[in-house]
């Protein structure tokens, strides 16, 4: 009796997946920290070994595209079907520093396998989770007979993410033709854990700041002149003082104009995840819950806005007391901004009302980062039910729920520049350490991945085109 076409793919990925495992293990190996002056070849080595695996996976086209930065590489196999949707998964090659001594039990990029899970900086974020769409188009072309994707296929896979992708809007806007795409694929994320298989649904964007205020012109005595000139470290204070009210709203005004409510059905989806808060507490190393009143903590993380304050400094730091007025004082926040908002509306509106509490012989500098846009995936939209549909084969048939990601990302730059819907498709868990020492992935969660991958290519071929199954 033939195989059906769920376990013809599982056929596939069981035959090869110790070759699968040996080759992400020497991808791993190449140290690609963009953030790391002395690893810009590393960088372009893995950038480089990428484009060369694309290729021999069956890909026609696997190129480096250059950027100010650190290069990316973009791959493309088109389908049999000139009329066939366009799909593009994005991913990054790069990775967060590390080192044994920060606390690794191994070389962080010397990989190793102990029983089911792979150690090595970037075996979740992002290597492992861009990798498993090599051997899932292979079982995808082995299961249905294609010599093509059921789509046309193309990558486009970062090498700045880990410095906060500063390039990458540039890159995407100057190939926005290339990139064209009817949805596309974000394998930079997460399930909720390793019971619970999850499809992310939207990511939080981010805007941050550092405002230096300046009062006299070098340090000065405070019993001199202490009370009768105005204190930079006063100013700071008070300014981080008046971010949040009494129920922890953040008080820039206009801060929350725009976002869409959250609805009864996606409150009910929250709720109905297993969520343990005192474990939450001791994962993140804090002894209570605390924020926006009226929302619970996944709400908070997820659906709603949020201040931080990074960093506060100014004066004197060292033993002792040294009674001085300090000449200035520093301020770091970050903004995590959510569907609706738009960054450089939050940036002018902090710089006005942080401008508005400086007095009279402070003199303030306020210097924004690049701002990453949020972005976020209707429940009801028909390639999300793909994705659900493609993790509900490879989870056997449990159910997929969703979550959001309170981090942020680039993935907002490609909705915004191409048109196109995002959604997302990863295998990680929490245990397995992102950016953390001894960063792992789970290698049958990985390979739950690669076969989610296979299933996904011929759904969406048919969602997109208006003639998709039936609703998972």
């Amino acid at each position: 009796m033939s195989e059906t076409p769920d376990s013809a793919v599982r056929t596939y990925i069981r035959q090869h997946s110790a070759a699968f495992v040996d080759e992400l293990v020497e991808w791993l190996r190449i140290p690609s920290v963009s953030a790391q002056p002395e690893h810009a070849g590393d960088v372009r080595r893995s950038a480089d070994w990428l484009a060369a695996a694309l290729r021999e996976t069956g890909f026609p086209v696997a190129e480096i595209w250059e950027t100010p930065g650190a290069p990316a590489v973009y791959a493309e196999w088109p389908a049999e079907d000139p009329d066939a949707p366009t799909v593009l998964v994005y991913g990054h090659h790069d990775v967060q520093p590390a080192a044994r001594e920060d606390g690794w039990d191994t070389d962080p990029f010397d990989p190793v396998v102990t029983g089911n899970r792979l150690y090595a900086r970037g075996a979740a974020d992002d290597k492992g989770q861009v990798f498993f769409h090599t051997l899932g188009v292979r079982a995808h072309l082995a299961a249905t007979g294609r010599t093509a994707p059921a789509v046309t296929l193309k990558l486009l896979i970062e090498g700045e993410e880990e410095s906060g992708s500063p390039h990458f809007r540039d890159l995407v806007e100057r190939h926005a033709g290339r990139l064209a795409a009817d949805a596309v694929i974000v394998s930079d994320t997460g399930m909720w854990s390793e019971t619970t298989p999850t499809v992310c649904t939207g990511m939080r964007g981010l805007a941050e700041c550092e405002i230096t205020f300046e009062g006299p012109g070098q340090d000065i005595h405070s019993g001199s002149f202490g009370g009768a000139v105005p204190n930079p470290a006063t100013v700071a204070a008070r300014i981080v003082a008046a971010l949040h009210d009494e129920d922890e709203r953040v008080t820039v005004p206009g801060f929350y104009d725009g976002i869409p409510p959250l609805t009864d059905a996606e409150r009910r989806l929250f709720a109905e995840l297993p969520f343990d808060e005192e474990s939450w507490l001791r994962t993140a190393h804090s002894r209570a819950t605390l924020g926006e009143h009226g929302w619970t903590t996944l709400e908070r993380l997820w659906a709603r806005p949020t201040a931080e304050v990074n960093g506060i400094g100014g004066g004197y730091q060292g033993a002792g007391g040294k009674t001085i007025v300090p000449a200035s004082a520093t301020v770091k926040l970050s903004f995590r901004l959510v569907a609706g908002q738009e960054p450089e509306k939050i940036e002018r509106a902090v710089a006005d009302w942080v401008a508005e509490r400086v007095p009279a012989g402070i003199r303030h500098r306020i210097a924004f980062s690049a701002a990453t846009r949020p972005c976020l995936t209707p429940l009801d939209h028909p390639a999300l039910r793909s994705v659900v549909r493609a993790m509900g084969r490879a989870f056997d048939g449990e159910t997929i729920r969703f979550t959001r990601e309170g981090g942020s990302g680039p993935a907002a730059d490609l909705q915004d520049v191409l048109g196109a819907p995002v959604l997302f498709l990863g295998i990680s868990v929490p245990s397995d350490g992102w950016h953390a020492p001894n960063e792992k992935v789970e290698l049958d969660l990985l390979l739950k991945g690669v076969e989610a991958s296979a299933h996904l290519w011929e759904d969406l071929a048919g969602t997109l085109r208006g003639t998709g199954g039936p609703d998972a």
